[in-house]
């Protein structure tokens, strides 16, 4: 049956099918990270960026383009998260401004739609690179706008963009020889395709697990809740368990066993203490869970609580506080129209009571300047509160904070003029969206890739300065800030002829891989020699919250001995996953 056009409830669906489809996928996308570190998040980003769209597409209550559109653009806008997570808001962002003017989606809309999404998303990017999600959005908007005028059938028509896309993709090596070198495809890239694939699995009416079925049943009120709270609540089991161990439990087995969990749930958090280990898993299976961690000892301090129940708790309890202000509020307008003159004084109370979203206010007039950082780990918050920031948003490469993130902490800052230090690249998108966000306060985003970088730009800061002075030094003092950061790798792979084994220790320079060995700090020493030049004055560490306080002065001793012609420094930074990170100026 050929089927020429779409209405909204149906591109509603396959946004949503879409969406679930990158979601379980999200790992495998995570893993074709090119530099094979514990923190792949590619994956993890793009879909934190469209379900945040999706809640809000399986929340609405009156279906139609215009409302779809504009639940899609708002959600992925604000919910956007690293680079890939952007880019996927700004290609959806500029797809609505299309077809929110249309009640029905034809071929022609859908290719109008395609165009301007590509060219929306790769203005959004200074310096677009091929290789990446913006060529096989590109191919498939080329695609769609090649056959557009030789049919009208969009089962056909979808089904060609699509192969126009994965070709691409497959072509991503090619064009970026880093991939080639990696074995694997752009990861943004085959995040697309798995919503192009999950959309039009949805659009032929295969079975999709959507949880937006029961929206036509019942009360659009408690519709709108099923849905979103369905989606919010994929594993119902919140588990929670220390295991003391009796066998072996090394970086691989860590790994391993954080996969095992990925498969059965989410929300994972394990970590390796000693001669324990405490995980937390939010899963459908607890017993599973449980199974596999008494493969490596005894299990202690064990809590599994269901999730649903509770959340339907706090809906009932949310139900009867929204009746309570109602009540407290008519109360309060009949007492009013009673005594107008008594409630005048009164009035300025209420803001204090207003809920956490509304607009944040202050009793102090705002000062001229403030700053928000994104920080990783204690020692890292304490030298950024130390040097002035204002706001610290936690972050970094384990998790990228979103646009919405963003904007919240622009709104607690008391200032004219907020800079954001992001200190990771692949945050400074999201920190740029969010500048456009924001009218009532003046938002400059440093470029900021590393924490060291961020710390640099913090102690240029000249007070006496105007904002636009300040700017322009604090980003040219910044690009003095070489930073190398030392972890471990996940998987086997060859990287610019280094050949890395899962397992191994790696530096990672700015640019690349400088060193792969079996020792941590060996591995770090052998880094900072390709570091460091005659120019280099000054070298500060900062070691994570898995080196003992002792082994990182030792290493410290190292460093000095081996560059005596540069000032030496050491900071407990306390950030997850990286043992050190280390800054050469």
């Amino acid at each position: 049956m050929v089927t020429n056009k779409i209405n909204a409830e149906m591109m509603a669906k396959m946004f949503l099918a879409g969406a679930k489809a990158l979601e379980a996928r999200k790992e495998y996308i995570n893993e074709l990270n090119v530099f094979p570190v514990p923190d792949g998040d590619t994956g993890t980003n793009m879909t934190m960026t469209i379900m945040s769209a999706a809640k809000e597409v399986a929340a609405l209550e009156d279906m139609n383009m215009a409302s779809l559109a504009k639940a899609i653009s708002s959600g992925s806008l604000r919910g956007a998260r690293g680079n890939s997570g952007v880019i996927l808001s700004q290609l959806l962002r500029g797809f609505t401004k299309v077809i929110r003017e249309y009640d029905e989606l034809d071929v022609a809309i859908y290719t109008n739609a395609m165009q301007k999404a590509v060219e929306t998303a790769y203005k959004a990017v200074m310096k677009p690179k091929e290789g990446t999600i913006l060529t096989v959005s590109k191919a498939a908007a080329d695609k769609a706008l090649q056959i557009a005028s030789s049919t009208t059938d969009l089962d056909s028509y979808f089904k060609q963009v699509i192969e126009a896309a994965d070709e691409m993709l497959q072509r991503t090596p090619e064009m970026l020889p880093v991939l080639k070198q990696a074995g694997v495809v752009d990861s943004g890239g085959q995040g697309l395709l798995e919503v192009f694939k999950g959309g039009y699995l949805a659009f032929q009416g295969k079975e999709v697990d959507l949880t937006i079925e029961d929206v036509k049943e019942g009360s659009a009120k408690t519709d709108s809740y099923s849905a979103q709270a369905a989606m919010d609540i994929r594993f119902g089991y919140c588990t929670e368990f220390i295991i003391m161990l009796d066998k072996v439990f090394n970086a691989k087995n860590e790994q391993d066993f954080k996969r095992y969990l990925e498969s059965i749930g989410d929300s994972i958090v394990c970590v390796a203490d000693g001669d324990i280990v405490k995980v937390h898993v939010h899963t459908n299976d607890p017993g599973l869970a449980i199974q596999k961690a008494l493969t490596f000892g005894a299990l202690t301090n064990m809590k599994i609580d269901n999730m649903r129940e509770e959340h339907q708790e706090k809906l009932f309890k949310m139900s009867e506080k929204q009746e309570e202000s109602k009540e407290k509020a008519a109360k309060e307008d009949k007492a009013k129209e009673q005594e107008p003159e008594a409630k005048v004084e009164e009035a300025p109370k209420a803001a204090d009571q207003a809920p956490a979203e509304e607009k944040v206010t202050f009793d102090e007039p705002p000062k001229e300047i403030g700053f928000i950082a994104v920080s990783i780990g204690e020692g890292m918050d304490e030298i950024f509160t130390g040097l002035g920031v204002d706001y610290l948003i936690q972050g970094g490469q384990t998790m990228n904070p979103s646009t919405e993130d963003m904007v919240k902490a622009i709104e607690h800052v008391n200032a004219k003029n907020i800079f954001i230090l992001p200190n990771n690249k692949n945050i400074i998108l999201a920190a740029n969206q969010a500048q456009f966000l924001v009218e009532d306060k003046k938002v400059v985003v440093i470029p900021t890739k590393t924490i060291p970088q961020g710390i640099t730009a913090l102690i240029n800061f000249m007070g006496d300065k105007s904002v636009e002075e300040n700017e322009s030094v604090i980003n040219e003092e910044i690009k003095k800030v070489k930073t190398g950061q030392v972890t471990y790798a996940v998987r086997d792979t060859v990287i610019n002829d280094l050949e890395i084994k899962q397992g191994n220790i790696m530096g990672i320079g700015d640019h690349e891989i400088l060193a792969v060995g079996s020792e941590v700090e060996k591995t770090a020493l052998d880094m900072l020699i390709k570091m460091v030049d005659d120019d280099s004055e000054l070298i500060c560490i900062y070691y994570g919250e898995e080196v003992d306080e002792e082994i990182a002065g030792d290493f410290m001793n190292e460093v000095e001995e081996a560059f005596p012609d540069c000032d030496v420094e050491m900071h407990s930074g306390g950030q997850p996953i990286y043992y050190y990170v280390i800054s050469v100026e």
